[in-house]
């Protein structure tokens, strides 16, 4: 009796032990659904936060507070935090390098993957489409300071989103230039560029480009002048 007493009182000291007030422990609360630290969830739906540009994941807690992408949980989580703490938020997220998963295996024959790659690389200069390269880096893993690399994520995930901007569910500040691509390509030309994308292994360096190589093709809101 006097032992299970012993471990009662252990127990209820452990659990009186004061939380740490740290970020790092705050952000515990985008974890449930992101993935430990911020890797990505294992469903693909809920993308990596660990390593992107922090100006790109401010940007898109301000889309998600201010409706311009919609999601009732996220909006609904973020709602009542001011603009300086979502940035300190993004901060963290940026700071935390972390390995990435293993690229996904396509089914795509060698053809489709083809004009995947070319689209990607060099866009359509008549269909006034941009390379991904031209603003995702060379490397497609983003530059600095606001915008995402777009390797490491699901095909799932990427199809998700430029259905989203095609259908207008996910909008950016104006002027919103990736609803303008998305709404360009063609259903199967997005199929075949998020298997392509999803399929590529990271390279020795996965951080972002620091800064753009030449100006952006297109004016796009959320990025420095």
């Amino acid at each position: 009796m006097k032992a299970a007493w012993l471990l009662t009182l252990t127990a209820l000291a452990a659990q009186a032990q004061p939380v740490p007030d740290t970020l790092a422990q705050r952000a515990l609360a985008c974890t449930g659904c992101h993935g430990k630290e911020g890797r990505a969830a294992p469903d693909g739906y809920y993308p990596r936060l660990a390593g992107k540009p922090a100006g790109y994941l401010y940007n898109q807690l301000l889309n998600f507070r201010d409706g311009r992408r919609d999601y009732g949980l996220m909006s609904e989580l973020i709602a009542p935090l001011s603009d300086a703490y979502l940035e300190e938020l993004a901060g963290h997220f940026a700071s935390l390098d972390l390995p990435y998963a293993p690229p996904q295996k396509s089914g795509l024959p060698a053809t489709e993957l083809a004009r995947a790659e070319a689209l990607v690389n060099r866009g359509d200069a008549a269909r006034r489409l941009p390379a991904c390269t031209a603003c995702h880096g060379e490397r497609l893993t983003g530059t600095q300071p606001a915008i995402p690399g777009l390797l490491g994520l699901s095909r799932d995930y990427l199809n998700g989103q430029l259905g989203a901007w095609r259908s207008g569910q996910r909008r950016a500040q104006a002027p919103d230039c990736m609803a303008h691509i998305a709404k360009t390509l063609t259903e199967p030309e997005i199929n075949a560029i998020t298997q392509f994308l999803a399929g590529r292994a990271l390279p020795a360096d996965p951080h972002p480009a620091p800064t753009l190589a030449a100006p952006p093709p297109l004016r796009c809101g959320g990025l420095p002048p």
